[in-house]
């Protein structure tokens, strides 16, 4: 057994981008004078997906993709031209202002599908779409296509009126909104890509005219606009907008795409990537991850070497300094400061879109210098993240990814959800076999990054290849030739970092081969029949917090394991469980179940604990970080350790409902109305600041009887005075002591009963008085006792 640290090994990535970016000229295609990358993916209809937890994964999804309606998905697009919607609306984030969403990933999965095993049903779901949509572009008349709405006077009006306003230069943005709208342009990005996809990937012409008509709507609105006015309007959370310009720009040539795609350039969040500093905490994580790809998609497009660079650097600093042990980053949607994660160890961990976009992210670098380090972050986040983020038998979706102890995973409503993390999720697992097999441009190297069941056949190129493996819970795998290529050609296998002894045998003869670039290469002419035989021994490690390596976490090969804690559907009222450990490697602790893949171990309150697969745990309350002690630590602490864990349980048990200021999806959650505040992000959290006078109001949940209100300052704070008021009427009481601390401190202020019955909610306002005040949570608890 061996202590294997990955922030050590995907430290390697950062060698990479230290090294530089490739010179351009190395990179220019023969004609055009556009980048071309060093590998590209096999194309999807040439690969296909043996029985495996992916092929499973995949069809679920496809079932999932085949039971949405596009009819329902338009519902607001009909309304938005004048139409009569032909279908309800769904409900959840799509009966919102942010409609429309997950159409645009719907047409993205759907693409992946069609062009990955030509889905004749699928196919013709997309055809109907798309015919929906020119006829609704159409009515509209102008390009535009959208089905945004937002509130104006108390109604709920068509949001095309947001991008008028804007086109007027009437420009207003808290961060998550633009115009009081809810992100139209991250919309409007995800309509777009899906067209994209549609005419790219889906191979459907109807798509050109569509996406190519949005493109003159949205640069109409956004070209006039001066600088000053385009970063107001890029303040607003716009997704991917400049990769989608830059990929309009690569289908057609046309160079005003590519002038749009550059002018999409968010100067506050993009300028410090490209001088290469870290000014991630507080931000919230997946409004940048896209920004980012654009950058290397436009370096893609017009080689600029502060793009990829800055690409580069934004990969390296989220991997190694941002991220959990499960490859996903941030805790409520947002960065924290670089290598502090101790304390950011909780329920609403690793959002799923994050993951999904750092992905991408890496197929764009990995492009560019070939070298396995970028798959062995890819295939880590790959297998513990996204395939835990999808439930197989139902092809539901979870949001966050929950690492507290005792946590458990919730998961979408097919028809009533539709958060963000569905949608990239339909895509997530719409593209398992699409990162596989990779070549060089003569097709003279194939390059095998993940060890996903599944076969190549590619006539054009005389390559034919097929994929047996136990992966990802035993390291074998066997690669036989299905069709001859007389012509001597490189079978490139990765070689992860995480195994420390790989075995290579060429039609059962053990060989030694060539090493380049984390890739064992086989070069030679292959005939059907030849196999090559892979074994990864896959060894027990440790990776520990950065912060407090006191913390760990277990790893197996490329596995996150994970101590079972019981049902999801029961309550979990235990303590976190803890080890005790000595000075050597606590993997060696570790003992083999009955099951494969399962170990136990004893934690510190004497009870067995059962440690499996963290993905796999579906259904189940998990632990995947461990809290170690020495057992002289232990002795001292124990009791410590076990009233500070009752407390915290004591706390939950109390809170009936939390707001977290400045974020936007607990703010949608709770009808929140921001008055004049403005979402800031001080002392490493999100929060609202507001301006004297001014009131912001928000609505949460209660129980009946008494209740007590705690509103979350910074300790600088806690002695300013602000009004509060419930349900319209002013709490008259005495300015409470603050909690002790030195950092953030909480006011805790008694609320009246509210009657027998009880109320389900109270809508509470508060007014900052003299001076500005700085919220960053408000939480309704009930009374102690």
């Amino acid at each position: 057994m061996v202590q294997v640290d990955r922030r050590r090994w995907l430290a390697g990535v950062s060698s990479l981008a230290l090294a530089g970016t490739i010179p351009a000229g190395a990179l220019r295609a023969a004609t055009g004078g556009y980048l071309t990358a060093l590998v590209e993916p096999v194309p999807l209809d040439k690969v296909r997906l043996a029985p495996s937890i992916f092929a499973d994964a995949q069809a679920a999804n496809r079932s999932y993709l085949a039971s949405l309606d596009p009819e329902r998905l338009l519902h607001n697009f009909y309304l938005s031209a004048g139409l009569e919607p032909p279908a309800p609306v769904y409900g959840g984030w799509e009966a919102m202002g942010i409609a429309g969403h997950s159409l645009g990933h719907w047409l993205s999965a759907v693409s992946l599908l069609v062009a990955n095993t030509g889905d004749v049903e699928l196919a013709a779901n997309l055809d109907h779409a798309l015919a929906q949509m020119a006829q609704i572009q159409s009515a509209h008349g102008d390009g535009y296509i959208g089905g945004t709405t937002v509130e104006r006077d108390g109604e709920i009006v068509d949001g095309k009126i947001v991008f008028e306003e804007v086109r007027r230069g009437d420009i207003r943005s808290g961060g998550f909104d633009l115009n009081g709208g809810w992100v139209p342009l991250y919309t409007w990005h995800k309509i777009h890509a899906g067209l994209i996809d549609a005419y790219r990937l889906a191979r459907r012409q109807s798509a050109m005219p569509i996406l190519l008509g949005m493109s003159t709507y949205l640069a109409e609105v956004l070209e006039p606009l001066d600088d000053e006015q385009m970063q107001r309007v890029l303040h607003a959370e716009h997704g991917g907008l400049n990769e989608s310009y830059a990929d309009t720009f690569a289908l057609t040539g046309n160079r005003r795409w590519l002038r749009l795609a550059r002018r999409i350039y968010h100067r506050a969040v993009l300028d410090p990537l490209v001088a290469q500093e870290d000014r991630l905490e507080g931000l919230h994580a997946n409004t940048q991850i896209p920004k980012v790809i654009g950058l290397a998609r436009l370096h893609e497009v017009a080689p600029d070497a502060r793009y990829a660079g800055a690409a580069q650097f934004f990969h390296k600093r989220v991997t190694q300094h941002h991220s959990y042990v499960i490859g996903g980053n941030s805790e409520r949607e947002h960065f924290g400061p670089p290598d502090q994660r101790a304390h950011r160890i909780g329920e609403a961990t690793c959002e799923a879109c994050n993951t999904y976009n750092m992905l991408k992210l890496t197929r764009h670098l990995y492009s560019w210098q070939p070298d396995a380090r970028w798959f062995d972050f890819y295939e880590q986040a790959q297998i513990n993240h996204i395939m835990a983020h999808q439930r197989p038998d139902n092809g539901r979706f979870v949001y966050f990814m929950p690492l507290a102890a005792g946590a458990r995973r919730i998961y979408s409503d097919p028809e009533d959800s539709f958060w963000c993390c569905v949608g990239s999720g339909m895509e997530s697992h719409a593209k398992h076999a699409d990162s596989i097999w990779w070549h060089d441009a003569a097709a003279c190297t194939l390059f095998v990054n993940l060890f996903i069941p599944s076969s190549l056949d590619w006539p054009e190129r005389e390559l034919g290849w097929r994929m047996a493996s136990a992966m990802p819970d035993e390291g074998s795998v066997r690669l036989s030739v299905s069709r001859p290529s007389l012509r001597a050609t490189t079978l490139a296998m990765r070689i992860p970092a995480w195994s420390a002894a790989p075995q290579i045998a060429v039609n059962g003869v053990p060989v030694e081969t060539e090493m380049a670039d984390g890739y064992s290469r086989i070069t030679r002419p292959w005939d059907v029949g030849d196999t090559v035989d892979l074994t990864l021994p896959m060894t027990l490690g440790v990776e520990r917090v950065p912060d407090d390596p006191s913390i760990l976490a277990f790893t197996r090969g490329p596995l996150i394991l994970a101590a079972d804690l019981g049902p999801a559907d029961e309550d979990f009222v235990g303590t976190g469980p803890v080890l005790v450990a000595g000075q050597g490697n606590p993997a060696a602790a570790l003992r083999s179940a009955s099951k494969s893949g399962v170990f136990t171990t004893e934690g510190g309150l004497g009870e067995t604990l059962f440690l499996k697969p963290f993905f796999r745990q579906y259904d189940r309350r998990s632990a995947v970080y461990f809290p170690t002690f020495t057992s002289a630590e232990w002795a001292a602490r124990r009791g410590e350790y076990i009233r500070s864990q009752e407390a915290a349980q004591a706390l939950s048990r109390r809170t009936v409902d939390t707001l977290y200021l400045g974020e936007m999806q607990p703010e949608r959650d709770h009808d929140f109305v921001p008055g004049r505040s403005e979402v800031v992000n001080w002392n490493g959290r999100a929060a609202r600041r507001l301006p004297p006078g001014d009131e912001m109001r928000m609505t949460l949940a209660r129980r009946p009887g008494d209740a007590v209100l705690q509103v979350t300052v910074f300790s600088a704070d806690a002695a300013r005075p602000f009004g509060i008021t419930v349900d319209g009427a002013p709490l008259e009481l005495a300015w409470p002591e603050p909690s002790p601390g030195d950092g953030f401190v909480t006011l805790s202020f008694s609320l009246p009963p509210v009657g027998e019955q009880g109320r389900a909610e109270a809508v509470i306002g508060v007014r900052a008085l003299r001076e500005h005040a700085l919220l960053y949570e408000v939480r309704m608890m009930e009374p102690e006792g």
